[in-house]
């Protein structure tokens, strides 16, 4: 056990060495979620068609926009493996006494450093905007944690993609097609009530609706957890197991 920790990490710290030498990515990333929030947050609030509780419309998204930054970051994380395919480094990876666990599950964990520096910007922009965020200790270490899971799950999702379908090409057609439908099909910018049912059935299979169900009930003062925060990390955390056992069976398979 120790052993795969180790190599974990040592992962996980090659992935982060990479983010921090060109932070483009992260910057790039940040102009989506601001864009929401600043343009289509502040328009639909003055709307109020839709019942979201006592933060009004731009504190109900909030959470949504955070998880969709989540879902945006993590699903083409398996363009950089596709590349390190292509250079050669998967190669060298799985030569080594290494654990096919240990190589994908550091994937997994650098993945949330992403989710961490967009969960910074978020809380940034939503104080700008004057959103009552939550501040106390207890709800920014849970934040952190569902969006710690769901970086880990849409990263694995995503490598298990590049596994199947090995080019990047491809990967883009895919990655686009499943990001819009991942995101309207869950609770991220509408409540699951107002949903027709057919639509409410596959909400409650995807996985961002637990993710933003968490975020809600703990990021905003006067929202609310529909599911509650065990049965959100319980749903996130069997669902990040069955992905990383899916990417672990793959992972192999990129180099064939």
């Amino acid at each position: 056990m120790q052993r795969i920790l180790r190599e974990t990490l040592a992962i996980a710290d090659v992935e982060l060495r990479k983010l921090v030498r060109d932070p483009t990515e992260l910057v790039s990333r940040a102009i989506q979620p601001m864009l929401w929030l600043v343009i289509f947050g502040q328009v639909l609030s003055q709307i109020r068609g839709i019942d979201t509780g006592k933060a009004g419309y731009l504190g109900f998204m909030t959470p949504g926009i955070l998880a969709q930054s989540v879902l945006f970051s993590a699903i083409f994380y398996g363009i950089a493996v596709i590349w390190e395919r292509d250079l050669g480094i998967v190669h060298k990876l799985l030569v080594t006494p290494a654990s096919r666990v240990s190589l994908v599950l550091g994937k997994a964990i650098s993945a949330n450093f992403r989710g961490i520096v967009q969960t910074a910007v978020i809380y940034g922009i939503a104080s700008a905007l004057h959103v009552p965020i939550r501040w106390e200790l207890a709800a920014v270490l849970g934040v952190l944690l569902i969006v710690a899971l769901g970086s880990a799950i849409f990263s694995m999702f995503s490598l298990s993609i590049a596994c199947i379908v090995k080019t990047r090409e491809r990967f883009m057609g895919i990655g686009q097609v499943l990001t819009m439908p991942l995101f309207f099909a869950s609770n991220a910018i509408y409540p699951l009530d107002i949903m027709p049912r057919w639509l409410r059935i596959v909400a409650t299979l995807n996985p961002l609706t637990y993710v933003v169900d968490g975020l809600r009930g703990l990021m905003v003062h006067g929202e609310q957890s529909l599911y509650g925060f065990g049965t959100d990390c319980t749903v996130l955390c069997f669902t990040f197991a069955v992905f990383l056992a899916i990417a672990v069976k793959l992972y192999p398979q990129l180099v064939r």
